[in-house]
């Protein structure tokens, strides 16, 4: 129980801290996109990243250059791309306003692709899972190491769905333009420092 509870306490605070996958996941509970996929992909993804942690693959991925590299370039330009598109839904005059009648912008398809390339194409979401994650895992035994991971996914699984489908509370608030406006400008700020911080890191490392 101790292990699943630390892996509760460890997935759930690197999970909660923003990025680009939070917000992703909290504008397309906003717009009720397919929100069960988005939840389900991202709880999927970790599933895959944390079990690759905990069996100790994280420790190649951090030792290996080129990889690093390579994760932090495609990341850093898919943000930057990410956040041109935000900015522009910002200053767009033609902005959807009320979220309670709003169509779903997204096929199902299209929705779950975005949703791993938010994903996948950044490499905070290896470090979190993989790294940090799989170094901790790596001090237990392996009984422990499933206790821990049961935790951490619990902490996933909890987190996305609930910031997807929570986000319908916060409504009333975007039913108002400047609100959606806010949110999108922030969105974009918010990618835009990222892929900063990834195409700087990707210099540093070459």
């Amino acid at each position: 129980m101790n292990e699943i509870l630390k892996g509760i306490v460890t997935s759930g605070t690197l999970i909660v801290a923003i990025g680009a996958q939070n917000a992703f996941v909290l504008k397309q509970g906003l717009l009720r996109n397919n929100i069960f996929w988005v939840a389900l992909v991202c709880f999927l993804c970790d599933v895959l990243l944390m079990c690759m942690g905990v069996l100790g693959i994280g420790t190649v991925i951090k030792n290996n250059t080129f990889a690093n590299v390579g994760l932090a370039s495609v990341g850093g330009l898919f943000l930057l791309l990410y956040g041109f598109k935000s900015f522009r839904s910002a200053f767009s005059s033609s902005h959807t306003m009320d979220v309670s009648t709003a169509p779903k912008v997204m096929t199902i398809p299209k929705t779950i692709l975005l949703t791993l390339a938010i994903t996948l194409l950044n490499p905070h979401v290896y470090l979190d899972t993989v790294v940090i994650i799989g170094g901790i895992a790596g001090t237990l035994t392996f009984d422990q190491k499933v206790n821990f991971l049961i935790g951490a996914l619990i902490a996933s699984f909890v987190w996305f769905f609930g910031l997807g489908y929570g986000a319908r509370w916060l409504m009333p608030v975007f039913k108002k333009p400047m609100a959606w406006k806010v949110l999108d400008f922030g969105i974009g700020c918010l990618m835009f420092w990222l892929s900063y911080q990834l195409i700087q890191f990707a210099l540093e490392a070459i």
